[in-house]
């Protein structure tokens, strides 16, 4: 039997990022698990209004996402609990720009996508960035077979039901493989 949860977001967990940006001339970061995948090269960002980050990629049209591994866990959540306009967030890591020139990195992340903003969607309390992936770095001992690793990576997860962090385990399945023992004789793609 079923048991009615109310209007409940079920999408979690989520990836756990640092989104960067220069704000007023200096590197700042903040801890957001509201990420999406707009298409293959597009992302989107849902951050509250109040973010000090939201200047600055406002000022600049560029943004970064970083994606940290889960021995980043305490940092990655300070930069959630406290603010850029009283802390020097930057000062936490060490930054390197990328082609765009105006958006700060972590070289400490495994794992970063320079974008550029592409539109802002103005809901009543989020800012939705939405943004061009124009390049992504990966740290070298991440990498396998052409692509990211990620159980090297160990990306932080997010769940707002028990606003705890979790890991990703083994990869158990092939998409695009594991439901064709349902296809028919004869049957196409």
């Amino acid at each position: 039997m079923k048991i009615s949860l109310g209007a409940v977001n079920s999408l979690y967990p989520m990836l756990t990022v640092l989104v960067g940006a220069n704000v007023n001339g200096r590197p700042n970061y903040i801890t957001i698990a509201h990420v999406g995948i707009m298409d293959l090269q597009s992302v989107s960002l849902g951050m509250a209004k109040s973010h000090f980050t939201n200047e600055g990629i406002r000022e600049n049209g560029t943004f970064s996402i970083n994606i940290p591994s889960a021995d980043m866990v305490e940092v990655t959540d300070y930069c959630g609990l406290v603010s850029g306009r009283e802390v020097d967030k930057g000062a936490l890591f060490t930054n390197f720009y990328g082609a765009l020139g105006s958006t700060p990195m972590i070289e400490e992340c495994p794992v970063n996508m320079e974008c550029r903003l592409v539109r802002t969607v103005d809901f009543p309390k989020h800012d939705i960035f939405i943004g061009e992936v124009v390049q992504t770095y990966c740290s070298e001992g991440f990498l396998a077979e052409g692509g990211i690793d990620l159980m090297s990576v160990q990306p932080i997860l997010f769940s707002m039901q028990d606003r705890g962090y979790w890991k990703i385990g083994p990869k158990f399945s092939q998409a695009w493989h594991a439901g064709k023992k349902f296809r028919g004789p004869g049957s196409g793609s």
